[in-house]
Parts: structure tokens; C-alpha cells; sequence
């Protein structure tokens, strides 16, 4: 079995032979199914799927792959894409002065636990500097004290950067609409509560204030609407009367970590189709 891959990703309107007719003509072409996933949503009746082809199995490229699929696409009204595994998806990372999700990512680099490349990491801090450089990986500070000048400057160095993916890894500031925009689907963060509980800003103090027992973190695409992209990925964990602020929040980290991990690697993987303001994760 080859490691390298193709992902066929189809979001379309259901109707009777779409598993079928995808099936047979890969089956045409030689092409070997390692994997697939299906599900139909109840409500809109939209049909999702993700297909994985040993590439080994094809006699030709992926672009060859993407020019005899079209047709068979436009037949189903398919929106749809096929992604070449073998080049590593580009990720920049954003920042502020909380380094613990930063580094879970680092970490899953460096161990090729997560497969990805990073052009860079942006920062409105300059506080991380030294440790992503130890990473020998390039460090952008863009102050923000004055915001507009801030995202200009991001807004420039992305385009010089070229992300496939945006990962906020707890980068304090609001991305304005242009960002949101013009990157939708492809901006992750992680919110450290359980959204749609306490968005917004210090959810642990709101949540030690209304005396919650479970906190979680929410990662998400973002939208121009803050905290309310669809959802990736979500969990908890479990607290008491006894806990402080700071115990919450030292609680709460390890979540956030696991669940921006766990949301990147689905959406690397492919395993994430975006449907309105939800998602469909094929875990």
C-alpha cells in the first residue's frame, strides 16, 4: 500500500445513485478505495462523502484525476475537490503571549505527529520569539497598538505567505470581516469555553460566576461573527465548588490543546465538509 494518497471530497443535492456512479468510476480507472465515509443530512437532504484512492493505483496524476472526475461531477451537481496528499498543507500559526497551544503544535510538528508545513508564525507579541525560532522556524512580530495598522500588516504578510490554513492558537485579536472573508473555511481557532456558552472574552470568569461544573474549549472555523463559526471539534472536562479562576484555567488548557490538535488534524485530513454554519466530521 502506498503512503500516498488522493482525498476525493463531494458535498452535492441527494439523489439515487451518487455512491454508485462515484464508486464505478473509480473502479474504471484502476483506482483503489482505502477509504470511505458517507453521510446524508436529514434536514437539507445533502449527500457528503470522502473517498481516499491509493495514488499508486493510477496510471496517471491527479490533474489527469480532476479532468476525467469534472464530468461525472457536473451529472450530480458535485461541490468538489481532490487533494494530493503527498504536498504537506501550509499552516501559519497566529499567536499572542499564551504559549501553551503554540507549543502542543510545535511539539506534533517536530514529532511529524501532525503532517504540515509552517512558512511562519505571527505574533502581536514579541514575547515567543525565541522559542519558535528554536524551532528554526521565522517569527513575525506586528504590534497592535493600533489595530489598523496591525491587520494591514497581517493582511500583507499573509499574502506574501500563502497559507492554505490559518490556525489562531490562541491569538487574542478579532479578525476583521476582509480576513474572515477572504480565508472562510480555512481560519482555525480554538475558544477556550463551550461554545455557544460564554463567548466573548474571559469565559472562565464567566463561568466561575455562574458556577458551571463542566468547562470545554470549541474549536472552530471563524466567521465575521465572533465566536460563532461552525464547529470542529469540542470537549470538557469536569470542575467543582473548590476550584479557583486559576484552577479553571489551568483545567481548561489541556483541553484547549487537545481540541485545536484534534480539530487541524481533521481538517488536514480532509475530514471536515462545512454545511451552512455546521459541520459534517468523518472521524
Amino acid at each position: 500500500m502506498s503512503i500516498n494518497t488522493y482525498r476525493l471530497i463531494i458535498s452535492c443535492p441527494d439523489k439515487v445513485g451518487i455512491v454508485a456512479a462515484v464508486s464505478s468510476f473509480l473502479a474504471e480507472q484502476g483506482g483503489l478505495i482505502t477509504e470511505a465515509n458517507h453521510y446524508l443530512d436529514p434536514d437539507s437532504k445533502w449527500f457528503f462523502t470522502r473517498q481516499v484512492i491509493d495514488a499508486d493505483s493510477l496510471s496517471y496524476d491527479v490533474e489527469e484525476l480532476r479532468t476525467r472526475f469534472a464530468p461525472l461531477a457536473a451529472t450530480f451537481d458535485m461541490e468538489w475537490r481532490i487533494r494530493d496528499t503527498s504536498a504537506p498543507t501550509r499552516v501559519v500559526l497566529l499567536a499572542s503571549k499564551q504559549a501553551h497551544c503554540l507549543s502542543d503544535l510545535l511539539y506534533r510538528w517536530r514529532s511529524d505527529e501532525l503532517d504540515f508545513e509552517i512558512p511562519a508564525v505571527i505574533s502581536n507579541h514579541d514575547a515567543l520569539r525565541s522559542y519558535v525560532e528554536w524551532h528554526q522556524l521565522p517569527y513575525y512580530h506586528l504590534p497592535a497598538n493600533d489595530k489598523a495598522e496591525h491587520f494591514a500588516a497581517l493582511t500583507d504578510l499573509l499574502d506574501d505567505l500563502a497559507p492554505e490554513v490559518i490556525v489562531l492558537a490562541r491569538y487574542m485579536q478579532i479578525l476583521p470581516p476582509k480576513i474572515c472573508t477572504r480565508y472562510a473555511g480555512r481560519i482555525i481557532n480554538i475558544h477556550h469555553s463551550f461554545l455557544p456558552a460564554f463567548a466573548g472574552a474571559k469565559p472562565y470568569h464567566q463561568a466561575a460566576e455562574r458556577g458551571v461544573k463542566l468547562i470545554g474549549a470549541t474549536c472552530h472555523y471563524v466567521t465575521d461573527e465572533l465566536d460563532a463559526g461552525p464547529i470542529i471539534d469540542q470537549d470538557v472536562a469536569r470542575i467543582n465548588h473548590h476550584d479557583s479562576i486559576d484552577d479553571m484555567v489551568r483545567i481548561g488548557k489541556d483541553v484547549e490543546k487537545t481540541v485545536l490538535a484534534r480539530g487541524l488534524r481533521y481538517h488536514l485530513e480532509d475530514r471536515v465538509l462545512i454545511h451552512g454554519n455546521k459541520t459534517i466530521v468523518f472521524e
